[in-house]
């Protein structure tokens, strides 16, 4: 009854869970890809000229849900590469009735004035990033070699009874271990500090 509720779910219940997720997952994206697959119908789309086509008011629903940038997360994230294939399908139903060359000429801003507010934004943003990175580049100092040398440590034995050889630069060698450039021991999640 009432108690079996509070009790945290078995292994079990667990793997269902996320064998129910995935497959709520993918039945979306099937949904989402279904719909992207109806053909236009001349005959029914006979609206006014400019009018959205039923293809790009689905496009725009599905960018006012948010769905695209879940479809961004999908198609970007390491850990859900299986979905990988349905959303290339996804997104290639989405820019189905477009022409690359328009596509490529938008990009541009070449399309009409309309465009041109954009560009022009973007290349303000653009310009006002470059001023801003010249004036970082301005505050470090001048002359800096990406190279810092190698440095013999003396009395400092590595393995083979060498001298330890040092290749960071001298500003670093008051955090030099030996541990140096070993992978840091990675604390699983669960035994993580609150």
């Amino acid at each position: 009854g009432m108690q079996g509720a509070l009790t945290a779910p078995s292994p079990q219940d667990w793997e269902q869970r996320q064998e129910e997720d995935t497959l709520l997952i993918e039945r979306i994206l099937l949904l989402v890809r279904n719909v992207l697959h109806v053909p236009p119908d001349p005959t029914e789309e006979q609206g006014v000229d400019g009018d959205a086509s039923v293809h790009d008011r689905v496009l725009w629903a599905l960018h006012i849900s948010g769905m695209d940038d879940l479809l961004k997360f999908l198609a970007s994230a390491q850990v859900e590469q299986q979905w990988a294939l349905h959303v290339l399908e996804i997104i290639s139903l989405m820019f189905r009735d477009q022409n690359p060359e328009e596509l490529a000429a938008l990009g541009q801003g070449a399309v009409g004035a309309e465009h041109g507010e954009d560009t022009r934004e973007l290349e303000t943003l653009r310009q006002r990033e470059l001023a801003e990175k010249r004036a970082r580049a301005l505050q470090r100092p001048s002359r800096h070699s990406r190279f810092g040398g190698s440095y013999v440590l003396q009395g400092l034995k590595s393995i083979g009874e060498r001298d330890v050889v040092f290749h960071k630069g001298l500003h670093n060698l008051k955090s030099y271990s030996h541990d140096l450039g070993k992978e840091p021991r990675r604390v699983p999640r669960r035994r993580q500090a609150a």
